[in-house]
């Protein structure tokens, strides 16, 4: 770490460290740095993120704007100047955003352009967690942001002397505004963002503590003002207000997808009885210790817990709460996918090839009421649409491959969250398996007839086609395991066989998965080092471990376990040689590689991250400990550069959380956890019914990665895997810690976790 970097560090740190034990464990928040990751760009990113100010998957967050209106970077550490602090949803840089407006605070002279108003800051000046941000720009003004569910307190303090303006930009597209000074209010809409509903708007309502003294508005494209005027509509209209000079301003904003009445109802709900900014942080300070404090760590490393609820805060924000409650509290929606009002809840925010990993695994063991509400708004958003969500932000983007909507109601469905009728969801998912939507790759099945009749995509007449066969067998399987859950013979059969379609693209002579042609033919030059083509954002090295759910098979294609584990260790050892094939260049995400230096390892893609719990398959689970925790050290920290890639919606984040328990989910889909080496030596997890699990790791240290022995709940343990079940009922898994591998622990088929050709439902 730099100089500056190791100055906010410590300063956290210390300022933590002056406290008692007691009041470090309960001010978890004060841990949190959301700045991790933000020193990202288009050509590498250490995770893609921005400096959100909210509560755990409210509805709307805040964040300064470093970036253009409609520049998906919206906030890069590298930058010098903020234009403005913003109403955001965003979930990657690659997408944009929706429902966007922003506030800007200028002295002096009225300045509307956001070029010209931008302001030079300076991060040793910037708070930034989740509960409270604040920064001073270089012209003394100060702006303070504390988070409700669908709103902000904000508070801009101008200097002393100094004409006082506080500009509101519409972003991008069609906006409205009124202006109302008697009541020292705004009202209005916003309508920005892709593939919306006709006629979809977010309306916000704003309420300020002091009157203004003038009051205007203006449109941010040819940047003209209209002194006086009170309502403006059209695109990009914004509004301005002078106060007093060097006054300090409250500011209330809540917003609706709804209507106005319901905006106001979310700004009296959750912010009508706060009279200082101080109440509403106190509010989210506490709501944030209450939501990070059911994971408490305990160990020696003060870095390794910044990094660890970092990271816990970044998987608390995705899926997107995307309802509201009405005047008797109870949860309603506007749909973004039919454009109607419906009674329940639905959220949105989120891409399934991402988070299907950890994300809502997660999920599962700490909110599993929410994770049951989730799964259900799934089947209402089938209904509302036609085809299961894959990529919601807000409404169905289609973006990435596979199905793996499937993947979220199996998993939920075998670890006991029974909140849907899986006859439906069957149902549903064969509609997703036989046909193609009309939104992307990943919106029904792209190659499903070929899939269906030959086995595999084929290639080149579909890009990407092994890695969609790939998600597809395993897709497949999560069809057959809700199936079997739910007793329903008829889809368990129509899934049985497919889920082994993996098998189809892997090719003997070369020992990795490749694409084949309708014909049959394998893909002529093939260099595993070479990216694209039949896979999707990596290379060979990284899609043959994708067979998730049968893991006992793919040892079988690649010659038992002591080829499979020579396999897994290559991956490691082989030079982190780049191929850019059909992306013509270099992409991200290979940067990202190389400069990981693991050889072929890319952790800053989803594709590869379960592979170091593989060995656990294979009778060497010492490696997966010693991977694991070097994954952990390596490439994670709680810094602007925290992230070895894109976040991903809380996926990359979940799976440092899921880790650094020691556990990891390599098949969604089943109950079991995969065990690895866990990074605390005492771990205690509140479950939502009270309950406790306490994973304690004894001489635990940063080079005791492996496991000696282990018990659960006081009974010898050699598994290397435990069930959901076993977790949720409360109990103690011990672990002793040792710098030497146990060779001879954790050996034989019954220790192994599942895989589907073994076992074909246990």
């Amino acid at each position: 770490m730099n100089a500056l970097r190791n100055l906010l560090f410590t300063g956290m740190i210390c300022g933590m460290a002056t406290g008692s034990v007691l009041s470090q464990q309960k001010d978890l928040v004060s841990y949190v740095n959301t700045l991790q990751g933000t020193n990202s760009a288009h050509e590498l990113t250490r995770g893609n993120t921005y400096p959100t100010t909210a509560l755990p998957f409210g509805m709307h967050t805040w964040t300064p704007q470093t970036g253009p209106n409609g520049d998906g970077w919206k906030y890069q550490y590298a930058k010098n100047k903020i234009r403005g602090f913003q109403q955001a949803h965003q979930c990657s840089s690659w997408t944009n955003d929706y429902a966007v407006f922003s506030f800007m605070p200028v002295i002096d002279n009225l300045v509307v352009n956001e070029n010209d108003r931008a302001t030079e800051f300076r991060h040793e000046k910037e708070i930034a967690h989740p509960h409270y941000y604040k920064v001073m720009l270089e012209n003394a003004i100060t702006t303070e942001m504390a988070p409700t569910e669908r709103g902000v307190h904000l508070r801009f303090s101008f200097p002393k002397g100094h004409k006082s303006f506080l500009v509101l930009d519409g972003y991008t597209g069609l906006s409205g505004i009124e202006i109302h000074p008697a009541e020292r209010m705004i009202t209005g809409y916003v309508n920005n963002g892709r593939g919306f509903q006709k006629g979809w708007k977010s309306f916000f309502v704003i309420r300020f503590d002091q009157p203004f003294t003038t009051q205007g508005t203006w449109e941010n494209k040819e940047n003209t003002v209209q002194p006086g005027a009170l309502n403006a509509e059209g695109q990009g209209k914004g509004a301005y207000l002078q106060f007093a000079d060097g006054v300090t301003v409250q500011v209330k904003v809540a917003s609706s997808y709804i209507s106005a009445e319901q905006a106001a109802r979310n700004l009296q709900g959750e912010l009508g009885a706060d009279k200082t900014l101080e109440q509403t942080k106190a509010r989210a300070q506490k709501t944030w210790n209450e939501h990070l404090g059911r994971i408490l760590v305990e160990g020696d490393s003060e870095e390794d817990k910044a990094t660890f609820y970092s990271c816990f805060f970044r998987a608390s924000l995705f899926s997107r709460k995307f309802y509201e409650l009405d005047q008797d509290g109870k949860p309603y929606y506007f749909s973004p996918y039919d454009g109607t009002v419906h009674t329940g809840y639905m959220f949105t925010d989120t891409g399934f090839w991402d988070t299907f990993r950890a994300q809502f695994p997660l999920n599962a063991l700490l909110h599993p009421t929410m994770h049951g509400r989730y799964v259900s708004a799934l089947l209402d958003a089938q209904a509302q649409c036609g085809w299961l969500p894959s990529w919601s932000f807000p409404n169905e983007q289609g973006s990435m491959i596979g199905n793996h909507a499937i993947s979220l109601l199996a998993d939920a469905w075998v670890k006991g969250i029974h909140t849907f009728d899986p006859e439906k969801a069957l149902e549903a998912y064969q509609h997703e398996a036989n046909n193609k939507g009309p939104w992307g790759p990943a919106n029904g099945r792209d190659g499903y007839k070929e899939y269906n009749s030959l086995g595999f995509v084929p290639y080149p007449k579909y890009r990407e086609a092994t890695a969609k066969t790939l998600e597809y067998a395993y897709d497949d399987f999560c069809g057959y395991a809700l199936a079997k859950a739910s007793g329903n013979e008829k889809y368990a059969k129509a899934f049985a066989e497919k889920m082994f379609n993996y098998k189809n693209v892997f090719n003997a002579a070369t020992g990795f998965m490749l694409g084949r042609d309708e014909n049959g033919n394998w893909k002529p030059d093939f260099d595993p080092v070479e990216w694209g083509g039949p896979y999707t954002e990596g290379n060979a090295w990284h899609w043959v471990w994708s067979v998730f759910h049968d893991i006992e098979g793919l040892k079988g294609l690649l010659g038992g376990d002591k080829a499979f584990t020579a396999k897994l260790d290559s991956v490691f050892s082989v030079p982190n040689t780049v191929k850019v094939g059909t992306y013509g260049g270099m992409i991200h995400e290979m940067t990202e590689m190389v400069m990981a230096n693991m050889g072929q390892y890319a952790h800053g893609n989803q594709p590869i991250q379960h592979m170091v719990y593989l060995y656990n398959y294979a009778n060497e689970p010492w490696k997966a400990q010693y991977h694991a925790r070097e994954v952990m050290k390596r490439l994670y920290n709680a810094t602007e550069d925290g992230y070895p890639g894109d976040e991903d919606q809380g996926q990359t984040s979940s799976w440092y959380v899921l880790s650094a328990l020691g556990i990891y989910s390599v098949t969604p889909g089943t109950n079991e956890y995969v065990i690895g080496s866990p990074l605390f030596k005492k771990i205690t997890l509140t479950l939502e019914d009270g309950k406790k699990f306490v994973i304690e790791a004894h001489n635990n240290a940063a080079k005791n990665v492996y496991i000696k022995k282990g018990k659960l709940n006081k009974k010898e343990y050699t598994r290397n895997f435990i069930t959901y079940q076993d977790i949720v009922k409360g109990g103690h898994l011990y672990f002793e810690m040792s710098d030497v591998p146990a060779k001879e622990r954790g050996l034989g088929a019954a220790n192994q976790p599942f895989s589907v050709s073994r076992s074909p439902y246990r």
